[in-house]
């Protein structure tokens, strides 16, 4: 059971309790738990061949709106997504450099049902002021240096310990390609039987199927699929197939927002919600 699974159902009991209203706000707990995974992955540090870092202290920024919902809860929300980071961290093989906190914080700047999520890497014999944030991806600062005697990354080099890129899934039998696209093929019906992991996308009520190493999302006729859409760059996005699968942005003019966060870079889960431009694309995976 994966972890994002067994953190809904710890929630499970608290619905219809303490809980009950704060789950009809647009930010919803598990959103917040995908997000603090993905900024798990995206600023892992190689240390040695037998440990990589990852952040231990975590600020989830909130709208006005939605902080004003969260916060009366903020205590027992905190320790709950902590331990869900915990779990995470120790099925990837992930280490702590100190204690693990996750606190919620309000943000001016977002609209509800928008959320940022900071992180950084705090030694435990480190006072905490003396600790650098690491900066967040997509809101267009400079990345901030490491604390002195923290791994030393380059600014614009992809985080040591990213995922590596993934390897395409098998090939399933189905229609030939269609038109224009390598990558796309039409959805299989209800009674496809192909082996490993389907998995699609679905945009303004058209299902597009991933196959090969990568799907380019883009206004660009070369695009794999063509999203007609002004506020869309020619090759705006890229999606990548694999364990986990992944986007990144490809270097367009208004970047992208995964699951209600801006960023360059973050991994898929089935459901995760893409807005390029005013498009948005649900993509999707089911276990074959």
């Amino acid at each position: 059971m994966g972890v994002l699974k067994k953190f809904e159902q710890r929630l499970e009991g608290l619905v219809n309790g303490t809980f009950a209203k704060v789950f009809k706000s647009e930010v919803q707990p598990v959103e917040i738990a995908g997000a603090l995974q993905r900024e798990c992955d995206n600023n892992a540090t190689i240390w040695n061949r037998d440990r990589t870092v990852v952040p231990n202290d975590f600020i989830v920024e909130l709208s006005p709106h939605d902080h004003e919902r969260l916060s009366p809860y903020a205590g027992q929300l905190g320790k709950e997504l902590a331990g869900m980071v915990r779990e995470y961290a120790e099925a990837q093989r992930y280490s702590f450099m100190g204690p693990l906190q996750v606190t919620l914080e309000k943000a001016d700047d977002l609209d509800t049902g928008l959320y940022r999520v900071r992180s950084r890497t705090l030694a435990s014999e480190e006072p905490a002021q003396q600790a650098a944030p690491q900066q967040p991806q997509g809101y267009g600062r400079p990345p901030t240096p490491p604390a002195p005697g923290a791994p030393w990354q380059q600014p614009g080099q992809a985080p040591y310990g990213a995922p590596p890129p993934p390897a395409a899934p098998p090939v399933m039998p189905t229609a030939p390609p269609a038109p224009g696209g390598g990558n796309v093929r039409p959805f299989p019906g209800a009674g496809h039987s192909g082996a490993g992991t389907r998995r699609w996308i679905e945009v303004n009520g058209n299902r597009h199927q991933i196959t090969g190493n990568a799907m380019v999302l883009g206004r660009s006729t070369e695009a794999d699929v063509r999203i007609d859409d002004p506020g869309v760059s020619r090759k705006h996005a890229e999606i990548r197939p694999g364990t986990p699968a992944m986007v990144l942005d490809l270097g367009s003019t208004n970047g992208i927002v995964v699951d209600g966060q801006h960023t360059q870079r973050a991994t898929l889960r089935d459901g995760s919600r893409i807005v390029l431009g005013s498009t948005t694309i649900v993509y999707r995976q089911v276990e074959g």
